[in-house]
């Protein structure tokens, strides 16, 4: 577990390294949250990313759901709501991949097989 003072700190350390889950405040000393969001969303897609905030709005709410974020929790907040929040948004991460490894054995194995069904037809000809 790592922390960042700053939006810009926490963008530098995910250059370097890959996060399970990010807990981004609304409100940073250098930015705004729904910024870094957006950054992490396009560079670290399969990072989870919870927006944490004490000034909740409907309009934060969307802009954060638009934006990337996994889930969006407001302050304060009790810490068997965070923890558990953060326990469902792993386990998604742990779906999400087996999800993608399974898609990516279906078309390997479909792919093999139009592979050899495209060498049987050439051979017959």
């Amino acid at each position: 577990m790592e922390t960042a003072e700053t939006g810009q700190a926490g963008i530098e350390k995910t250059e370097n390294a890959f996060f399970n889950l990010a807990l981004i405040d609304v409100r940073l000393p250098d930015m705004e949250g729904i910024e870094l969001l957006t950054k992490l969303h396009e560079n670290k897609p399969k990072t989870r990313k919870i927006i944490v905030t004490g000034y909740p709005t409907l309009q934060n709410a969307v802009s954060a759901v638009n934006r990337g974020a996994d889930a969006y929790v407001l302050k304060p907040f009790d810490v068997e709501k965070i923890l558990l929040t953060i326990k469902d948004q792993l386990k998604k991460q742990v779906e999400d991949k087996k999800f993608s490894e399974e898609k990516i054995a279906e078309f390997i194995e479909t792919r093999v097989r139009e592979l050899n069904a495209e060498t049987i037809v050439s051979n017959s000809k």
